[in-house]
């Protein structure tokens, strides 16, 4: 493989400048799953079912749109490296598209349903064209697999900065201005502020970084994701990953459910909200440094171990416990942060052996694998719980109507928020345990 010779450590502009990708990338992922589904039924009176369909179907296509984009920023060749064009183009296209999706027609329904499901695909489609190479770049700006863990906790603390600022945000501008056409135009506009700002601020931020590798891919798309799929570490690390997506996916679509059937106390889902992400601001140093003494691979069952553990004891929190909830929220919040550390860490980590093993760049092959996989389950994660809801005999209801539930539908709201996350953080642990990569091989 022809390399250029080892660049100097990042500079904590750098370091700064990537991590603030991930204040959009938060900030796209967030607001639709919060908002959009309720904008098209309560505001615009599209059906659910067709609402559920505008909502999903992006998720759907960046199973096939990401790999795709991927192959294409590994072969491309400019002066400003392979991926940021790439990143610049989504940076660029994403902020007045997601405006977009909140400014067209209010009716007939039909219309405004087929509005919402033109300009969200194109909105997800500019986000790949950010995402999927912005995942890719450290495993070329830097040969050093404890940087990439430096880079990789300064991108999740912005990234838990990113899903408060979006979260709390967003419904806020809307009670703020008023919950029709209005007020979700308006918090539209603040969350373009936020993605321009998060993904411009990259592309700027990382101007300096430079790119080490200078080989390409040259073989087709389906031939090089089977090279990919047949690399057993990046198999293992993004099997144990996706399980883990199921679980969080479960979780976090159980926030609201669990606080208002179990805690009885509908406003205490903005503090489990935040007691899970916010830790991840606050702990990154603490998984940094085990990253350093332990290793990556120790941590990543550690913070998995401690969030399976920390969400199985929600299961024996009394009704309307909602301090107790929150404090072992809290704990699952830091295992949460590791695990989203670690593997993004560990993946640039796999890269750089593939391409010093290969001597092609297939960077973007693997994290447009890696970005359609966490996407497709963290949206499956939401339908497994409405699966078990529906099961127990959840009662649905609307508007200020007030649905007694039976005692085995809040049951399963609470195992839904704690057993069942627990359980598919536990299934991967024998998986991840099997990642074999030590730092030598992922800096070679």
């Amino acid at each position: 493989m022809t390399a250029v010779s080892p660049a100097p450590r990042l500079t904590r502009g750098t370091h700064l400048g990537y991590a603030a990708g991930s204040i959009g990338t938060a900030a796209f992922g967030t607001v639709p799953g919060l908002l959009l589904l309720y904008y098209l039924t309560d505001v615009l009176g599209v059906a659910a079912a067709v609402a559920g369909l505008v909502v999903f179907a992006p998720k759907a296509w960046d199973v096939l749109l990401n790999p795709w984009i991927g192959s294409r920023s590994d072969r491309t060749e400019s002066r400003w490296g392979p991926r940021r064009p790439w990143m610049l183009a989504g940076g660029l296209a994403l902020p007045p598209l997601f405006v977009l999706v909140f400014a067209g027609p209010g009716a007939p329904p039909a219309l405004a349903a087929t509005w919402v499901a033109v300009t969200f695909l194109l909105a997800a489609t500019a986000y790949g064209c950010f995402q999927v190479p912005y995942v890719a770049q450290p495993a070329e700006i830097t040969d050093d697999p404890g940087e990439r863990a430096t880079l990789m906790s300064w991108r999740v603390a912005a990234l838990a900065l990113g899903i408060l600022l979006a979260g709390a945000g967003a419904p806020a501008v809307v009670d703020a201005v008023g919950e029709d056409r209005g007020g979700y135009l308006a918090m539209a506009v603040f969350v373009a502020a936020l993605l321009a700002l998060g993904m411009l601020g990259a592309v700027h931020g990382t101007r300096r970084a430079s790119t080490l590798t200078r080989v390409r891919s040259e073989g087709r798309l389906l031939a090089t994701l089977k090279l990919a799929w047949a690399s057993r570490p990046f198999r293992v690390l993004l099997v144990g990953f996706v399980v883990q997506a199921l679980g969080i996916g479960v979780m976090l679509a159980g926030v609201p459910y669990y606080s208002r059937q179990v805690l009885d106390d509908a406003a205490a889902g903005t503090l489990l909200f935040a007691a899970l992400v916010g830790p991840a601001i606050l702990v990154m140093p603490l998984w940094l440094r085990v990253s350093r003494r332990l290793g990556k691979r120790t941590g990543l069952l550690a913070s998995s171990a401690l969030f399976a553990v920390a969400a199985g004891l929600l299961a024996v929190v009394p009704a309307g416990g909602t301090g107790a909830a929150v404090a072992l929220v809290v704990l699952v919040g830091v295992g949460y942060a590791g695990m989203q550390m670690f593997p993004l860490a560990m993946l640039p980590d796999v890269i750089a052996a593939d391409e010093s093993a290969s001597e092609e760049r297939r960077a973007g092959v693997f994290t447009g694998v890696w970005t359609a996989a966490e996407t497709l389950g963290l949206a499956v994660g939401p339908g497994l719980l409405g699966l078990l809801l529906s099961v127990a005999g959840y009662v649905s209801s609307t508007g200020d109507e007030v649905v007694a539930q039976s005692d085995g539908a809040v049951l399963a709201v609470r195992l839904g928020f704690s057993v069942v996350p627990a359980l598919f953080v536990l299934l991967s642990l024998p998986v991840l345990a099997r990642y074999r990569l030590d730092d030598r091989e992922a800096a070679a």
